[in-house]
């Protein structure tokens, strides 16, 4: 292989080890069916149409790294492609940092993807590993939001809170995933940043704790996160949509 040779190698991580609790009971949400295909194989296939994505690598429930193997063993990849399961921790930022732990020695830049948003069209994939490449040192992919947001204290489940503050909406992104770093900058994050009670649920936002600016490139509307049931209706719908014209 000429991988040694490379001023650049991208992996993907995608830590797949949650139960997705609200999606309900039953399987782990990475594991639940979108058009007939668990959805972390989407995921894994979202990561893999890049070109420049050269190993996709999943962090597996701690009991179940054998299993995810199997099931990405019949479904396979792109040969230029390598894929490596390995098991996670009890938190997504323990399960990030094993999957970061597992990079081969010539990875330069590595996007940390959310096996939730199964489909994220390539184009976002790729705009993100560019601009890392480019010498951003942390990138997200973000939309603006439709919603105008409010700042509340925080109450009871399902009783009225007092409005704190309403932030104003031209300045702020729902982000997304793959968000891409530099290896570097994001294996000095998590040897940096403490876990506090379940860890991080953003790489993004460790990065910004060693005061490192963070970019944002346009995200995409189809890389939304399926986590209730009606998502993963809209999900569905998508799937079918690039079925029927052969976008997919």
């Amino acid at each position: 292989m000429s991988d040694q040779s490379r001023p650049h190698r991208t992996a993907a991580v995608i830590p797949a080890a949650g139960r997705g609790v609200r999606l309900g009971p039953g399987a782990p949400k990475a594991l639940r069916a979108l058009g007939g295909t668990p959805m972390l194989i989407h995921a894994v296939r979202a990561m893999a149409r890049s070109r420049a994505v050269s190993l996709v690598v999943v962090v597996a429930p701690p009991d179940g790294a054998a299993e995810v193997r199997s099931l990405l063993d019949e479904h396979p990849l792109p040969e230029r492609t390598d894929l490596l399961v390995v098991p996670g921790g009890d938190t997504r930022q323990e399960s990030v940092a094993a999957g970061l732990a597992a990079l081969p020695a010539d990875v330069t830049s590595v996007l940390v993807h959310d096996a939730a948003r199964p489909l994220v069209p390539v184009d976002t994939v790729d705009a993100v590993i560019e601009a890392v490449r480019s010498g951003a040192p942390a990138v997200v992919p973000a939309l603006p939001l439709a919603d105008t947001v409010k700042e509340v204290e925080p109450g009871r489940p399902g009783e009225p809170e007092p409005v704190v503050a309403t932030p104003e909406r031209a300045r702020l992104r729902a982000v997304q995933t793959p968000q891409g770093f530099d290896l570097a900058t994001l294996r000095r994050a998590h040897e940096t940043v403490a876990a506090v009670g379940e860890g991080a649920t953003d790489d993004a936002g460790m990065v910004e704790q060693l005061g490192t600016t963070v970019m944002v490139v346009p995200g995409h509307e189809e890389a939304f996160k399926v986590t209730r049931p009606l998502d993963l209706v809209l999900a569905e719908a998508v799937l079918a949509r690039r079925r029927a014209t052969d976008a997919y």
